[in-house]
């Protein structure tokens, strides 16, 4: 026996992903003016529940590729970073960034971001 569909359902899963898009557009935006002509080395940033965000010579993308390094954190702890509010280290000091890979990169990243 088939359950019922709820009555928009398709309708809210439809703008869940514009949002989350639109988050990782943001972070996009944000991540170009700060790298501004590009990043030696291959970064992901991933933003939990939201997408990835990769870093390299030609500027920062929505993507989900292979990194040398790949840094996780909240929407909420990257708009931090970004905003000069939190520091990249202190952040991975406190486990509210993860860092999984080349830590030279990360720190690289993290002379960028800050």
């Amino acid at each position: 026996m088939r359950r019922p569909t709820p009555e928009g359902m398709g309708h809210n899963t439809d703008k869940r992903t514009i949002i989350m898009s639109d988050v990782i557009t943001e972070a996009v935006t944000q991540l170009n003016a700060k790298l501004a002509g590009g990043f030696v080395g291959r970064a992901k940033f991933v933003l939990t529940a939201e997408g990835s965000i990769m870093m390299d010579a030609d500027g920062a993308r929505a993507g989900d590729d292979d990194a040398e390094v790949t840094l996780t954190a909240t929407a909420e702890t990257f708009q931090a970073i970004m905003e000069g509010e939190q520091n990249p280290t202190a952040a991975f000091m406190s486990g509210q960034l993860t860092v999984d890979g080349d830590m030279g990169t990360a720190m690289k990243l993290a002379s960028v971001l800050a």
